[in-house]
């Protein structure tokens, strides 16, 4: 994606975000499925293999997903969009919970901080830091 677009989505997101109570309740009935997921950590394919076991976020399919989106993994940038699409495509559905690695200082020590320099070079620290200010 461009970098225009990548600055788009976060400002959303965080427009989203902004408006959500500090505590998500998350319930479920008999005929409804919650999938909980965790410590994603930059694992594309994890991402994906949760989707094709349990299915794409939907109206009745739930997900709750734990932080732990970024660092140690390539792709964190590409899991942070696609959650962060689906947030805001099912705001009711996707729940997405902060880790400790959804921050500066973590990100500084394992990896996530340097992506943006090799995805643009010129936008890298402004995407970073909206980054920031979404976490």
């Amino acid at each position: 994606l461009h970098a225009r677009y990548v600055l788009n989505l976060l400002h959303e997101t965080r427009k989203h975000l902004k408006q959500l109570p500090n505590i998500s309740h998350v319930s479920t009935c008999y005929s409804e499925e919650v999938t909980v997921c965790g410590d994603l950590h930059g694992q594309l394919d994890d991402l994906f293999l949760i989707f094709y076991k349990n299915g794409l976020p939907s109206p009745s399919k739930s997900y709750v997903f734990n932080g732990d989106f970024v660092d140690r993994g390539k792709q964190s940038l590409e899991i942070l969009v696609i959650l962060f699409t689906f947030l805001l495509i099912y705001p009711k559905e996707v729940h997405l919970n902060r880790g400790n690695h959804e921050d500066h200082m973590v990100n500084l020590r394992y990896g996530f901080f340097h992506l943006f320099f090799s995805f643009s070079q010129v936008h890298g620290k402004k995407i970073l830091r909206m980054f920031q200010n979404v976490f």
